[in-house]
């Protein structure tokens, strides 16, 4: 089991750039798979991006090309989010999670919200 820590969040202008952090209580470095979820207010949780062991990053369609996903090399216990190009729609909770050796875990999430 590992513990997720979220930070970063903000209220940010659309167009703008944030950088997302997550720190795990433990060496995620081999970790399965690490990935970033996002819940919109009155929508479901959704998946945006995940980076697996090999390095191999994935991004939902909203998201890919604005957003970026990585792990800290020095720092084996931290991944983040880098969000470019902000848009409104953006806006919502986002949580960290990990999945390993078939256990989940999550986050308490980090609110960002993009208005003008």
């Amino acid at each position: 089991q590992v513990q997720l820590v979220e930070s970063g969040g903000a209220l940010v202008q659309p167009g703008k750039s944030l950088k997302l952090s997550c720190y795990a209580s433990r060496n995620i470095w081999n970790f399965d798979k690490m990935s970033w979820y996002r819940q919109a207010p009155g929508k479901e949780r959704e998946w945006v991006a995940s980076i697996g062991a090999d390095g191999t990053k994935d991004y939902a369609a909203a998201v890919r090309g604005r957003f970026a996903i990585s792990k800290d090399s020095a720092k084996n216990t931290m991944l983040y989010l880098q969000m470019n190009s902000l848009k409104m729609e953006d806006t919502g909770v986002y949580y960290c999670q990990a999945s390993h050796s078939g256990r989940e875990s999550w986050g308490h999430g980090t609110q960002v919200t993009v208005s003008s």
